[in-house]
């Protein structure tokens, strides 16, 4: 284990033999820590907070803190983290709010300078929040995503897998799946770069942009939309997944142009 002699580490805190914790780091709390994570200088880590192998934890970033929840009561809860995320400078993940209660983050995912992840969110695999980028609550953010530089997610909202939020844009509705959004939960298109990048085949992004085309065509009837694609038999994975993910949403999803 190589801990710089100015660390300051919570005799609570159980850190594997391989983790590397420069200099100033302060660990605070029951902490974990497996191998091979490195933690650079001045990083704080605090509360119950797990991590896993091969993370790497910028200058300044503060995870685990207390929620910013004015009904948090100081109770046990929990960030959990995955394998192989990268936490650049001054990011900011908090932990959940309700006993019990957890932040998940999964794995390879790239949490650029300034980003934030609020209390009880949910992350996948393979995630992107660009430099600023804000998630509030319970956010819940689907495998490779693309969160662009000081874009805003409202509490409770879905960001759905293989998505664009472009930057600068903010969404209080859910964001599709494979979609591009931006401005204020305005869906633009579909993210034919992303699909490429996964090996999507262009029959299918074909039929995933005809079933853009009429789901958030403006001033298109969404519920009539779903029927008349439900009613094509041959149906692509993609596709069924959107319409599950439209169907299912609680705050609305975004909008066409």
């Amino acid at each position: 284990m190589s801990i710089h002699p100015t660390a300051v580490i919570d005799p609570r805190a159980e850190i594997d033999a391989e983790v590397e914790i420069g200099p100033y780091v302060v660990i605070e709390g029951p902490v974990k820590i497996q191998r091979r994570t490195r933690v650079m200088p001045h990083a704080t880590i605090m509360g119950w907070t797990g991590i896993g192998e091969e993370n790497e934890i910028h200058p300044g970033a503060v995870v685990g803190d207390a929620p910013q929840d004015k009904a948090y009561s100081g109770a046990e809860s929990y960030l959990r983290i995955g394998d192989h995320n990268v936490f650049r400078e001054l990011v900011q993940v908090n932990r959940g709010t309700a006993p019990g209660s957890s932040t998940v983050i999964g794995n390879h995912n790239y949490l650029m300078a300034g980003s934030h992840v609020g209390h009880n969110c949910n992350l996948g695999d393979h995630i992107v929040l660009a430099n600023g980028a804000l998630l509030g609550g319970y956010v819940e953010v689907g495998d490779r995503a693309f969160i662009s530089g000081h874009c805003v997610v409202h509490q409770f909202v879905r960001v759905g897998e293989l998505s664009l939020m472009r930057g600068l844009s903010g969404a209080s509705r859910d964001v599709p799946p494979y979609s591009i959004v931006d401005w204020q939960h305005t869906v633009r298109g579909v993210n034919v770069v992303g699909l490429k990048r996964v090996g999507l085949d262009e029959r299918r992004i074909r039929a995933l942009k005809e079933a853009f085309r009429l789901l958030f065509r403006k001033g298109r009837n969404l519920s009539l939309a779903i029927k008349e694609i439900e009613g094509n038999e041959d149906l692509s994975p993609e596709v069924i997944a959107l319409l599950e993910f439209v169907k299912s949403s609680k705050r609305g999803v975004c909008f066409g142009s």
